[in-house]
C-alpha cells in the first residue's frame, strides 16, 4: 500500500521507518518545493501534488499549517485521512476552540480579538493577567504574548497590531486571548483511532518545556484517575471530527483536574518515547489507522522518557551507551529540533538514575530540563 505524507520532515520520516515492515510504501510530498521525496534518503521521486495523489492509496500528513488549497484538494481525492477539517482545525485555534466547546471539554475561557475594542474586551472579560495567540501558524511558542500588568497593555497591543498587519495570512488571521491557567504541570495524551471508532490510547506523557519548545517528555508514572479523564476527553474530541489516525492532546494539570491546552492532528513530539516504551509505537499505529489495518497495542512496556536534541549535531558516545538516540539527518540551526533521545529503564527509579547519569554527560544550556526531569521522577 501507498502512502503520501504532506510535509517532507522528521514526523514523516519516522512513518516510513515505521510503516516498513508492514509493507507500506510511505513518499513525502514537500510543501515548499512541490517535490515527491523518500521521507528518509530524501531521494527525488517526482514532482507535482496531483502525481502524488494519483500513485498513493491513503494521503495523510505531518503538520497542520498547511496551505488550505492544498487540502482541498487532497479532500477531493476521498484518500486523505484524517482529512481536512481535522488538519484545518488543529492548525486555526479559532477554529480548535470552537471544536473544544462542542465537544464539551475543558478549556481556558478565550476571547477572540481582531481590533483595538476586541482586545479591550478581552482584558474586561478575561481579565489581567492573560495569554494571547496567534489564531494560525503558532508553534514552539511563536506567535505568543503575555499580558501581566494593565501598564503593559499598549506596547502589547502595538506588538500585536503589528504582527496582524505583517501577516501572510491576511483577514484569515487574528489572535486569540486566554485565561491565565496557574497549572502545576504540563501533560499529554496520545491516541489512535480508526475508521470503525475504535480507540487505542498511551499512557499520560510528562512535558516540560523551556522557552516554549518541547525539552522532555517522560511516561513513567500512572495516575488512574487522571488517565480517565484524558481518555474521556479524547473520545469526546476524536469523535467530534470522525477522527482517524493519531490524534495528539496537551493538558494543564491544575489541581488533579485537567484542561485542554491544544490539540495536533497528527503523531507529536510527546509521543517519540512510544518508540522504545510502547508496544507498538505512534507512528505505526497511525499508519494502521489511516491504512484501515488493526490498531495495535499503546501498552506502555516500560517507564521510558524522550530528550530533544535541539540545535546540536552530535551527544557523547557514553549516552548512545545508555539510551537510543534517533537523528533526523537535518542541518543545525539554533531552535531547529535535530532529533531526540529515548531512555528506557525497568522502573521509575532506575529511570530518574539513568536520567542523571545523562545529565551529567550534556550541557546544561543545551539540554536544560533533564535534571528537573529526573528529580519529578525521585
Amino acid at each position: 500500500m501507498n502512502v503520501l505524507v504532506l510535509g517532507a520532515g522528521q514526523l514523516a520520516r519516522m512513518m516510513a521507518l515505521a510503516g516498513a515492515p508492514l509493507n507500506l510504501k510511505v513518499s513525502a510530498y514537500d510543501v515548499r518545493s512541490g517535490n515527491l521525496v523518500h521521507p528518509v534518503t530524501l531521494e527525488v521521486l517526482g514532482h507535482g501534488l496531483e502525481n502524488g495523489i494519483a500513485d498513493a492509496d491513503v494521503i495523510t500528513a505531518e503538520f497542520e499549517h498547511i496551505a488550505p488549497d492544498i487540502l482541498n484538494i487532497c479532500q477531493a481525492s476521498g484518500k486523505f485521512y484524517p482529512g481536512e477539517e481535522a488538519i484545518l482545525t488543529g492548525g486555526d485555534r479559532r477554529k480548535e476552540k470552537t471544536l473544544l466547546d462542542k465537544a464539551s471539554v475543558n478549556n481556558a475561557r478565550y476571547h477572540t480579538i481582531l481590533n483595538r475594542e476586541d482586545f479591550d474586551t478581552a482584558m474586561n472579560t478575561i481579565g489581567i493577567p492573560m495569554i494571547i495567540k496567534s489564531a494560525l501558524d503558532g508553534y514552539d511558542g511563536k506567535g505568543q504574548w503575555r499580558l501581566k500588568s494593565i501598564d503593559d497593555a499598549e506596547s502589547v497591543w502595538l506588538d500585536i497590531a503589528a504582527f496582524l498587519q505583517a501577516s501572510h495570512q491576511g483577514d484569515r488571521q487574528c489572535v486569540i486571548a486566554e485565561e491565565f491557567v496557574p497549572f502545576d504541570r504540563e501533560v499529554s495524551l496520545i491516541g489512535a483511532r480508526n475508521a470503525n471508532g475504535e480507540i487505542e490510547v498511551y499512557p499520560l506523557t510528562e512535558n516540560i518545556h523551556t522557552d516554549g519548545i518541547l525539552s522532555v517528555s517522560v511516561a513513567a508514572c500512572e495516575n488512574k484517575a487522571l488517565q480517565a479523564q484524558a481518555e474521556a476527553m479524547f473520545k469526546a474530541v476524536a469523535d467530534a471530527l470522525n477522527y482517524v489516525g493519531v490524534l495528539a492532546i496537551e493538558f494543564f494539570d491544575v489541581n488533579g483536574n485537567l484542561m485542554v491546552n491544544e490539540i495536533a492532528p497528527r503523531v507529536h513530539n510527546s509521543g517519540h518515547w512510544t518508540q522504545q516504551g510502547a508496544e507498538v509505537c505512534q507512528f505505526e499505529n497511525h499508519l494502521r489507522a489511516v491504512c484501515n489495518l488493526p490498531l495495535g497495542s499503546a501498552n506502555r512496556i516500560r517507564p521510558t522518557a524522550m530528550i530533544n536534541i535541539i540545535g546540536e549535531v552530535t551527544v557523547p558516545e557514553d549516552v548512545i551507551r545508555l539510551a537510543h538516540v534517533h537523528w533526523y539527518d537535518k542541518a543545525p540551526r539554533p531552535g531547529r529540533k535535530i532529533g531526540h533521545i529515548n531512555v528506557c529503564a525497568d522502573s521509575p527509579t532506575e529511570l530518574a538514575d539513568k536520567l542523571e547519569q545523562i545529565a551529567t554527560l550534556l550541557a546544561d544550556d543545551e539540554f536544560p530540563a533533564v535534571k528537573q526531569a529526573a528529580s519529578s521522577l525521585i
